[in-house]
């Protein structure tokens, strides 16, 4: 089964692109045996989701991330993305199925079996970002097939995976409303409630950083230039002054994104990273690049030339320091069978230009977690993460740890130095009776390599 990746939809240059359709093929033959339209075609399922017949032109809604499958039901799992633009959807009105949604096909001949949408018509480029996790699980003692689909706003949708019924209770929840021009922001968003949300969604005045009133009152004026609110805020036209942008958190890289999360078959819980960082979301008329009515870009200061410019994202900080208060990197073990969070940690040494900043000398700074593009592996007794972010160490060295938690309570009982920061997931495998440990390592002016640890004989 294969899936269909588009390049990245900030400032596309038309609303019409090529259609993300997935295709199953005999792996021995390649002879392609089926075609699901993921924009439907007319009198399809979900073309009515489409109005003003935006479903002509519109592109995108591809599956770029990785997919599931389970052979003894005989589905295979596919997340979807966004449809073309990622930040506007004034050329697409209504909820764009089956963007944004989690597909149950029937692997032989991609019939829909089941779906469920994630977000409906998505201006936040909140689309699916990993691999579904099946697993058994047992709710009210009884044991349910799953399928567990982590997402970049930091939720976690838990289905019955034979039909794709909910479990747990999951909310049409208002959205904030509509700021963005022609946005068609639907009025209603899918909240899962059990489990709770794993990452801080969306921003108040008490989410900015904190650590001296002088550093919270200078992030108090400047996010008087912004728009923030509650998740599903939508993104606005960029002014300056202000409003030069929505602040959304998590940002359109999540949250949680490609690595997803280890599960623990014995338990059943989940242990997911993800990030704390927001992104500035706002809108310009770019008609010499686009005939999109709005792409992401950002409004200029007279200093600047005035005007707007696509591609240029605002700085959101405070003198160097992120705007949000820490932490920026958290690994959550989530227990899907009772839709609990177990614990929650912070995850990443505290980088050099937070921990030696001048303004915040004298104070005792907790570890800050950093951000990443990384995984978790679990064991019988550990969960084993490498920071996202290089540091340098008491002796001097640059560089990253490897950390490895006690999984049930969360509490750090061991690491080793790594010479960059991890990037993927690590894997562990058995060779000769021996445990072998392995991890990707980039970054921080050091190229990749893998990097390969054993256990004493």
């Amino acid at each position: 089964v294969v899936g269909a990746a588009h390049s990245p939809g900030v400032a596309p240059r038309s609303m019409r692109n090529i259609k993300g359709f997935v295709r199953g093929y005999d792996a021995r033959t390649g002879r392609r045996l089926w075609i699901f339209h993921t924009v439907p075609l007319a009198g399809q399922l979900g073309a009515e989701t489409w109005l003003n017949d935006s479903r002509e032109y519109t592109g995108n809604t591809g599956a770029w991330g990785q997919m599931s499958a389970d052979e003894e039901l005989g589905l295979v799992y596919v997340p979807t993305e966004a449809p073309t633009n990622d930040a506007y959807g004034g050329h697409r009105p209504g909820d764009n199925l089956f963007a944004d949604t989690i597909l149950a096909l029937d692997i032989r001949t991609g019939e829909r079996r089941w779906h469920f949408q994630t977000v409906h018509h998505d201006i936040w480029d909140w689309d699916l970002p990993c691999a579904p996790i099946l697993t058994d699980i047992t709710v009210e003692g009884r044991t349910i097939r799953a399928l567990a689909q982590p997402t970049k706003q930091g939720f976690v949708f838990v289905f019955a995976g034979a039909g794709g019924a909910p479990v747990g209770p999951w909310l049409g929840r208002r959205g904030p409303g509509v700021t963005a021009p022609a946005a068609c922001s639907p009025p209603t968003q899918p909240f899962p409630t059990r489990p709770p949300p794993f990452e801080r969604q969306g921003v108040t005045v008490d989410d900015l950083i904190d650590f001296t009133p002088e550093l919270r009152a200078e992030a108090e004026a400047f996010v008087a230039d912004y728009n923030i609110g509650p998740i599903f805020t939508p993104p606005v036209v960029s002014r300056f002054p202000g409003p030069q942008a929505t602040i959304q958190l998590p940002r359109p890289t999540g949250g949680p994104n490609w690595p997803g999360g280890a599960l623990d078959p014995d338990t059943n819980i989940l242990y997911i990273f993800s990030n704390t960082s927001p992104w500035g979301m706002g809108l310009v008329h770019a008609p010499e690049h686009t005939d999109l009515d709005w792409v992401q870009g950002l409004a200029l200061a007279p200093e600047q030339g005035g005007g707007s410019a696509i591609f240029r994202f605002p700085r959101l900080t405070v003198q160097g320091l992120p705007i949000i208060k820490p932490p920026w990197g958290r690994i959550t073990a989530i227990d899907l069978g009772a839709g609990e969070i177990v614990w929650q940690i912070p995850h990443g040494e505290t980088a050099d230009n937070v921990r030696d900043h001048p303004a915040l000398r004298g104070l005792d700074i907790p570890r800050t977690g950093r951000l990443g593009r990384l995984g978790t592996l679990v064991t019988r007794t550990l969960v084993i993460a490498g920071d996202g972010g290089a540091f340098t160490t008491p002796g001097g060295q640059r560089g990253a740890m490897l950390r490895a938690y006690d999984k049930a309570s969360g509490v750090e009982v061991g690491a080793v130095y790594v010479p960059a920061p991890q990037t993927g997931s690590p894997m562990t495998y058995l060779l000769d009776g021996r445990q072998y440990l392995v991890v990707a390592v980039s970054g921080a002016g050091y190229s990749g390599e893998l990097l390969a640890f054993a256990l004493p004989e």
